[in-house]
């Protein structure tokens, strides 16, 4: 009877994962897409320099955003049990925080605007970080969805909040408005999610507030609030020392060059980190599940990356012309070495939020000093030779970091970076042979970017497709095992 409940609980929660996977990653690829449509038409518009410029300012709001949201939404999520007291306390105090940090951000953003050269940049910052209030409400409900795996709802408001702010940040570049465009599409964007979610998601904040209960969530919070500042700050460290040493175009360059695969990458990413946190939680007291859980999640997630990124490098120069135009092909060499270090991102956060799931955010802390000091000691050493030394150099660490975040896990586990990798290897190879025979088509067809692309794109499909159903990858096997599981369920229910 034990053993029959025991398989029937797994089976549950094998279909709330895969149903919270479908919405979660239908809403960070939805959002991804939108906005990435929205950007193309907003590049067209506004130019290199301007998109350079945007990059600078959204840095200050993105490490305002990490200290209001990252601690203490992962612990509401990795706590055994919450109640209305710890929602509604870290409402309040999210909210005390964004005004604090609106405040400092506030007084110093003319200095920030002299220290880059632009005085128009302090009162658009000033506008910009009104999204950290915004961002403290969104937490909340956040982490209230999450536990429930409720991803449905977030996924209709964000696709809802993209496509307004969409149609209000292109209404204002038509007419004019320049780096002001960008500033009120990101501010609405958030505006418009958080009202949404406030209306939808089945949580309204309450006037109740306990010291006791926050010094709780805190005591794993923190260190994770802190692993999350230093891997903020390293993440977007490279565009200001790019615009300091270069100039704002070749800041545009890179930045747009690594939106390409950051899209793409950030969508798996967030996706991972949102469903797999909560269901690692539940069994973070099971060793052997947890494992079993970790590897799977590890092997899908790479089963499906490596051969995006790798497909997305092969491709960059027909889609960065069909898409944003000759002027901005400067983007083509970081895009693909971006795309390189994107590929192995499923293996950092897999890792990271197995250990997060055991309450063990010491570890995770530990872990992010020593990777931000050897990027950082990357950065400053590759600094002279070059913005290409600097990106390529960035990439090989994120190869690097995939040993350095799945060693603890293999003496909590049993499943360290060895076994890891052997694990996806095939995933791999066989993603690598199809980047590089799509690429070798770039020289052989004689069509226009539109063309090339398509078939490129056709090709890479086909080949990884082709090669994991002829040699039955273990990933490909098990998505098309679980797909028929649940239309089976599916049927039986209706």
């Amino acid at each position: 009877m034990q053993a029959e409940q025991r398989e029937n609980r797994t089976s549950a929660m094998k279909e709330r994962v895969a149903l919270g996977f479908f919405w979660k990653l239908l809403e960070n690829g939805g959002d991804q897409l939108i906005t990435f449509a929205i950007s193309i038409v907003l590049a067209r518009l506004l130019g290199p320099e301007k998109y350079g410029t945007m990059a600078l300012m959204l840095i200050f709001v993105a490490l305002g955003n990490v200290i209001i949201q990252t601690g203490f939404q992962t612990a509401l999520i990795q706590k055994r049990r919450v109640d209305e007291r710890d929602f509604s306390s870290v409402f309040w105090l999210g909210l005390f925080a964004a005004l604090l940090l609106y405040g400092l951000i506030y007084g110093t953003a003319p200095m920030i605007g002299s220290f880059f050269g632009d005085p128009a940049i302090g009162p658009m910052l000033r506008v910009l970080s009104l999204m950290l209030f915004f961002g403290a409400v969104i937490s909340v409900e956040t982490a209230w969805i999450s536990r429930r795996m409720d991803f449905r709802k977030q996924c209709v408001a964000t696709v809802v909040a993209d496509i307004l702010s969409g149609v209000a940040g292109i209404a204002a570049a038509f007419s004019g408005a320049g780096t002001w465009a960008l500033v009120l599409q990101q501010v609405f964007k958030n505006l418009f999610l958080m009202v949404i979610l406030l209306c939808t998601a089945g949580w309204r904040p309450r006037f109740l507030f306990s010291i006791r209960r926050l010094a709780s969530l805190f005591s794993f919070g923190w260190k994770v609030l802190l692993s999350g500042l230093l891997d903020t700050a390293y993440n977007n460290l490279y565009t200001p020392v790019i615009s300091k040493l270069y100039n704002p175009a070749l800041t545009g360059f890179y930045s747009r060059g690594n939106q390409f695969p950051q899209i793409i990458a950030n969508s798996l990413a967030q996706t991972m980190q949102a469903v797999m946190l909560p269901a690692f939680s539940r069994a973070q007291d099971e060793e052997e599940r947890l494992r079993t859980m970790l590897r799977r999640t590890i092997k899908l997630g790479c089963f499906f990356m490596f051969p995006m990124m790798f497909g997305l490098a092969a491709v960059a120069a027909p889609l960065i012309r069909l898409l944003l135009g000759e002027s901005w092909a400067g983007c083509v060499p970081y895009l693909a070495i971006c795309a390189a270090g994107y590929s192995v991102w499923p293996l950092h956060i897999a890792n990271l939020q197995a250990i997060s799931a055991q309450g063990r955010s010491d570890l995770y802390l530990k872990l992010e000093i020593l990777k931000k000091t050897l990027g950082i000691c990357l950065l400053v050493f590759s600094a002279r030779y070059g913005i290409l030394t600097m990106v390529a150099l960035k990439s090989a660490m994120d190869f690097l970091c995939t040993v350095i975040n799945a060693w603890p896990n293999r003496k909590l586990l049993g499943y360290g970076p060895l076994r890891q990798w052997k694990d996806v290897l095939p995933e791999f190879f066989v993603a690598l042979v199809m980047g590089l025979l799509v690429a070798s088509l770039q020289r052989l067809l004689p069509l226009g970017a539109a063309g090339k692309l398509i078939l490129q794109i056709g090709a890479g499909v086909l080949i990884y497709g082709g090669i994991a159903a002829v040699f039955r990858l273990e990933s490909f096997s098990y998505c098309l095992e679980t797909l028929r599981q649940l239309m089976e369920k599916r049927r039986n229910r209706s």
